[in-house]
């Protein structure tokens, strides 16, 4: 704090002005005296700072650390500032988020894993506690301007309605003044799911017209930036940049994956050696450093099948031409503060990735991901993908790349995201950009750092102090340490000497330049996989002093060091909250094992007119199970038209609507085919209660049944569907009532101008008390005496 400030900063918010001693009956006494008011501002000369977080990003992908996706902004800001070559995430995104905006571990802060999956426990539940104020609202009551544009993943499922509660989101509780972005682990680019702040918004395009979120959120942040300059000039202002790119599903301008054309058909154990010889030559890895072997569960390129490589290097081109779209717009936005004249006074943070790069696309890539998470990845055949290898990246798609592409990003380590214990699960390129602060230009850094270095540093640079003190609740001190020292310092001892690592069982502890290992869980067989006991791990040690990739393993030959290194491991786990271990994502899956609330209780829920948006944990869920759809319309003259309600996408969900004046039901299975039910008679004019019966087949998760249409109680029409989807139908896409806002679960309608041309009053979802049993559900008849009776 310098010698001029005279606030209190530990103790937030900073207490206002103390009242006049003398109080004076008329103004226009002499002695009556009032101090100006003081607008809070943060001490003199702290700067902007601008935190880009990519998505799914591993070491070896951008051109900036000698990846093959062009990353020409992440390069102009390391020409001018630093690159740091041993920075470190945690793994997996929710965490490395709540990790990077605290300032503390992810599992001191509830986040040792991604919303969906919180348990009970304190490390996994969620939950920012109370006692760990984030960097946002710290700088917010320290005087800065505030927002958020992009990826917020941090929010606990049952909190993500539009009914709140906000404490956990941007706005709410995070400490921003404005927030643009989508809520959860990935959106579809072409139709995002928004919000700005708290409340839901449509894109003023389409995909036909132009529309791409990552072009929308930067214009968003141009936008702010440029007025909060205009209206408040002498304050600084922080913004937190995390775009959905390069996350899946890799949707991008078809002309930006045709830069590409041909630049993957080496393949890519190939491409592993050329992004190696690069990293050498531009000195991101020492030149004594050994390239890691690549995996046995990893294919090679030459025992691929000869079919499947044009598809395989069309996924490859797909996702560079995404990262390099996504540094174009960051440089869009660099180019706006450099034209305001600010770009030299703002702290920039480039974290190239929240995690290695993602495995999670399967061995063989996927057109549509939800495919895998619902256990039906072998329906995308060879022959399937190849089919659609020109859609690869557009708006019928919702695709991943294959695992061996995941591999190759993380260039020169070990395996992918998730896999905490090794580097290619954790270590991302990072650029700091600074000139007022930084004399250093084209420099680099090899200290050893984490994200959660990131929050004490924009104190330090800013002069505050870590609060002590927040709302009236104390603070748990901050468990990152700055990286201000090595800003001018290039030879500085490095002051994170230990650091511990877990995702998923997979664990590991960094000490003085040694590292234990233990991977756990293979990051791409998402569920049923077989683990060992924790206990039967099998530890790998070691010394990135002498050996910069984790190549040479001297656990057999050093067994006392690795000893030593469990045991601290074990120390730091206990003291930041992250046992028990936990591997069972399938009871983790379900709310109900898990511990975790659920915002819809009970087996029915009533939906209005005009709600949309609503992700699937708001809705009361219909899977593998028997369940009826009831919905009160008007129709107008001339005939029905448009979707009634709709959950999903066109990747997978269902949907009931009117086409040509008749019922009908529609149930895609992950965008592979559509069953259909339709309704031999149009619906007639005026009220009426139409109603969609689904009598589950059982026997099993993800199992077909038959559907039933009544139009005031009569059947009018029925169908059957082979197959469900049995965990998700879409992770972006929502349910929407009176029209459906997104990607459209029916090849009967499309995006826009779907709504129902009539009124939809409100839509009943109920579902049946066992699974294998529809005979619980109300009858048609009972169904219609109660809509009757809402009149």
């Amino acid at each position: 704090m310098s010698n001029e400030d005279k606030k209190n900063r530990s103790q937030l918010p900073i207490h206002g002005l103390q009242p006049a001693r003398l109080i004076t009956f008329d103004a226009k006494d002499p002695d009556t005296k009032f101090p100006p008011i003081d607008q809070l501002r943060p001490p003199k000369g702290a700067p902007n700072v601008l935190i880009l977080l990519i998505d799914d990003v591993g070491f070896g992908a951008s051109s900036a650390f000698g990846g093959p996706c062009q990353t020409p902004n992440a390069e102009r800001l390391a020409a001018g500032g630093l690159k740091y070559n041993r920075f470190h995430t945690t793994a997996l995104c929710s965490p490395t988020r709540q990790a990077l905006l605290t300032g503390r571990n992810h599992h001191s802060v509830g986040m040792g894993c991604i919303t969906e999956i919180a348990t009970g426990s304190p490390g996994y539940n969620s939950i920012l506690p109370d006692n760990c104020s984030p960097l946002a609202r710290t700088l917010k009551l320290n005087g800065y301007n505030t927002a958020q544009f992009g990826k917020c993943h941090e929010v606990p499922v049952w909190q993500t309605s539009p009914i709140g509660p906000f404490d956990s989101w941007p706005t709410g509780g995070g400490g921003f003044e404005y927030f643009y972005g989508f809520i959860g682990g990935e959106a579809n680019q072409w139709y995002p799911t928004l919000y700005q702040g708290t409340t839901p918004v449509e894109p003023k395009k389409t995909p036909e017209e132009g529309y791409h979120f990552m072009e929308d959120m930067t214009d968003k942040a141009i936008g702010w930036i440029g007025q909060q300059k205009a209206l408040a000039p002498d304050k600084p202002f922080f913004v937190y940049f995390a775009p959905g790119a390069t996350h899946a599903p890799h949707h991008v301008p078809k002309e930006w994956a045709d830069k590409y054309k041909g630049k993957f058909d080496q393949g890519w154990d190939k491409l592993r050696e050329e992004t190696f010889a690069r990293q050498k030559k531009l000195g991101v890895i020492p030149a004594d450093c050994q390239l890691t072997p690549r995996h046995k569960e990893i294919p090679s390129w030459e025992d691929t099948p000869d079919a499947m490589k044009p598809v395989l290097a069309r996924q490859m081109e797909v996702y560079a031409g995404f990262l390099e779209y996504a540094d174009h717009h960051v440089g869009r936005l660099l180019d706006n503060l450099q034209a305001l004249g600010i770009l030299d006074d703002t702290l920039v943070y480039y974290i190239i990735g929240d995690n290695g790069a993602s495995a999670e696309g399967t061995l063989n890539g996927t057109f549509n991901e939800m495919l895998n998470f619902n256990g039906m990845a072998a329906l995308e055949t060879p022959e399937y993908l190849m089919e659609r290898l020109d859609k690869l990246g557009g708006t019928e798609s919702y695709n991943h790349f294959a695992v061996a592409w995941a591999h190759a990003m993380n260039t020169p380590y070990q395996w992918t995201k998730q896999v905490a214990s090794h580097w290619g699960g954790t270590r991302n390129g990072t650029v700091v950009h600074w000139p007022n602060g930084i004399k250093g230009k084209g420099e680099q850094r090899t200290q050893f750092h984490h994200v959660i270095d990131v929050a004490p540093t924009v104190l330090e640079a800013a002069g505050l102090p870590e609060p002590v003190a927040v709302n009236g609740i104390a603070q748990r001190p901050i468990e990152g340490v700055s990286m201000l020292y090595s800003f001018n310092e290039p030879k500085a001892a490095e002051r994170r000497e230990t650091q511990y690592f877990e995702m998923f069982g997979n664990r590991g502890i960094y000490h003085k330049g040694w590292t234990a290992v233990t991977r756990h869980k293979t990051p791409w067989l998402l569920i049923g996989e077989t683990v060992p006991a924790f206990d039967n791990d099998v530890w790998e040690l070691y010394d990135t002093n002498k050996d910069w990739s984790q190549a040479n393993d001297l656990a057999k030959q050093m067994p006392e060091k690795l000893k030593e290194l469990q045991r601290l491991w074990l120390m730091e786990a206990v003291r930041y909250n992250v046992l028990p271990l936990d591997d069972d994502i399938g009871k983790k899956m379900n709310p109900d094992t898990a511990g975790r609330p659920t915002l819809i209780k009970g087996n029915r829920q009533l939906l209005f007119g005009g709600m949309g948006r609503l992700s699937e944990n708001c809705v009361i869920s219909v899977k593998n199970k028997s369940h009826a759809v009831t919905a009160e319309i008007v129709v107008p003259k001339g005939g029905a038209q448009g979707v009634i309600i709709a959950q999903g996408a066109n990747i997978g969900g269902w949907t009931l609507y009117a086409h040509g004046g008749k019922l009908k039901y529609c149930y895609n299975l992950g965008g592979v085919k559509q069953y259909y039910a339709e309704a031999t008679t149009p619906i007639p004019e005026g009220a009426h209660q139409v109603r969609m019966e689904f009598a589950y087949a059982g026997g099993g998760l993800g199992k077909g049944g038959k559907v039933t249409l009544y139009t005031d109680g009569k059947q009018v029409g029925e169908g059957t569907v082979d197959a469900t989807l049995a965990m998700i139908f879409s992770a972006d896409d929502g349910c929407d009532v009176g029209e459906d806002t997104g990607a459209p679960v029916s090849p009967d309608y499309g995006p826009h101008g779907n709504a129902f041309n009539g009124t939809v009053k409100g839509v009943e979802i109920a579902i049946a008390d066992a699974a294998e049993n529809a005979d619980h559900l109300v009858s048609p008849e009972e169904a219609l005496r109660v809509a009757m009776a809402r009149q």
